[in-house]
């Protein structure tokens, strides 16, 4: 293999270094040293970080199975530093836990697949890289295994992933019969709107949806949040999600692009009932991964009235939402977790006083929502903002006003737990808890990042720049 070959697979070569690296250590018993082996596993990550950003060239590899652009390396980019930060915010769970280097194996594996999906060139590849991301999330989620909630989290999301698993597969094969060939290239060249292939699109459609929880196929989202420990959730909401997002932006926009008469209304009725079923549900939680759960599916459906406008514009916005999306949901999760760990508590009632007990994991928390609610001067602001606006493109109106409408329900449902965290009084407040470095740097880099990133254009129009031609005509 060509020195240019490798380049190509940088990505995907020191995940697999460092899994491998991982499975040594195993076996000397490596991880008995906590704090060195913690330390060293986040320099490790840290490093695949700064090799990524090092530019590479457009290519193709394996007979256009596998190729990368400059928008692919963004990507994994985004998930690395993902990844990266929710290690920091899981150091002290993971330095109490007696499989730690299980843990990271798994999710580094569930990353690799994750890799290989956004870089894949013909639709088989594309489902093994969607499964090999998959798989390892639902062992991730049964990682508490003396909890019984833990397990069941994993019993309902292997489950679902299956049966999402067979409607895609069953659109798949159905996609085969009406072009003859599923590399990316032919479908391209031949796909034609006709009954079969509208019949395939709604069921591949019907399989990516169960990955990024969108209603009606969201069913299993708040369960497996609320099982799973902190760590794994967070990985869940960010970079499974994120990195689904960012692959069936390129079906619907590349592969289907033809059909996009036949899919914005699928897109737009999807949109419409996520952002509202998420709200009113996040209304009634009083679990704080729940209500995040729910406001998850809520904020997937902002993300489809950007994919709804059919322009370069919304390509650009959705892969800028989801970088915010990434900071906000990492601080909050991060919160959480620091609290989990010191008290075990998850209740929004246990959050009474917060602020006075805990200033700064209260206002991180407080910031992480205000971004989520897209309240300004938050780059969440921003992030909704850009689109809504790209959303205007395909003259969906309707579906704007009904994104303003659900912007208020989504205010309510954020602000219900600053008022708690910093109002409300309460009779036993939780005791000052120690941070430890990796989990205070990784919060304030998302304070950072999210009180900056809405001032800096030039993170919009670089992403913009990249996405040019990844974009219906």
């Amino acid at each position: 293999m060509s020195l240019e070959s490798i380049m190509y697979l940088r990505f995907e070569g020191i995940i697999a270094l460092i899994i491998f690296l991982l499975l040594v250590l195993k076996l000397n018993d490596a991880d008995d040293r906590v704090p060195q082996f913690m330390n060293g596993i986040n320099i490790l990550l840290l490093v695949n970080f700064l090799i990524g950003l090092f530019p590479m060239v457009d290519g193709t590899l394996f007979n256009n199975f596998f190729q990368t652009t400059e928008l692919i390396v963004l990507q994994k980019n985004i998930l690395n530093f993902g990844v990266l930060l929710i290690s920091f915010t899981s150091t002290t769970w993971l330095s109490g836990n007696k499989n730690r280097i299980e843990f990271y194996i798994l999710l580094l594996s569930s990353l690799l697949g994750a890799f290989v999906m956004l870089s894949s060139g013909h639709v088989l590849m594309l489902y093994l890289g969607l499964e090999m991301s998959t798989i390892p999330v639902a062992a991730l989620a049964n990682f508490n295994k003396t909890q019984r909630n833990s397990s069941e989290a994993a019993i309902k999301l292997i489950l679902s992933s299956a049966f999402s698993s067979g409607i895609l597969l069953f659109g798949i094969s159905l996609l085969y019969g009406a072009v003859g060939n599923l590399s990316f290239d032919h479908i391209i060249a031949v796909i034609q709107p006709n009954p079969l292939t509208l019949y395939a699109f709604t069921f591949i459609l019907a399989g990516f949806a169960f990955k990024m929880s969108i209603v009606p196929f969201h069913l299993w989202t708040a369960d497996v949040y609320e099982g799973s420990p902190v760590g794994v959730t967070n990985y869940l909401s960010v970079i499974s999600k994120g990195s689904v997002i960012f692959v069936f932006i390129s079906v619907l926009y590349v592969l289907f692009g033809a059909l996009k008469q036949a899919w914005l209304l699928e897109i737009t009725i999807l949109s419409v009932l996520s952002m509202t079923i998420g709200n009113l549900f996040a209304m009634r939680q009083q679990n704080v991964k729940r209500l995040l759960a729910f406001s998850s599916i809520s904020q997937v459906g902002f993300v489809l009235v950007g994919i709804a406008g059919a322009s370069q514009a919304g390509t650009t916005a959705s892969i800028y939402f989801v970088l915010i999306y990434l900071l906000s949901n990492i601080a909050s999760f991060g919160v959480i977790g620091a609290i989990s760990d010191a008290t075990g508590k998850e209740n929004l009632s246990s959050y009474k006083g917060l602020y006075k007990s805990n200033p700064f994991l209260a206002l991180v928390f407080a910031l992480s929502l205000f971004s989520l609610a897209g309240i300004p001067p938050t780059a969440g602001f921003f992030g909704k903002l850009f689109l809504l606006t790209s959303g205007m493109g395909s003259g969906l109106y309707i579906l704007l006003a009904i994104a303003a409408a659900n912007l208020v329900l989504s205010l309510y449902n954020y602000l219900r737990v600053v008022k708690t965290m910093f109002i409300d009084q309460a009779e036993e407040t939780i005791e000052p808890i120690q941070r430890n470095w990796p989990l205070t740097a990784a919060l304030i880099i998302c304070v950072i990042g999210l009180l900056i990133i809405g001032f800096i254009p030039s993170v919009y129009q670089y992403i913009d720049s990249l996405s040019f031609g990844i974009y219906l005509k």
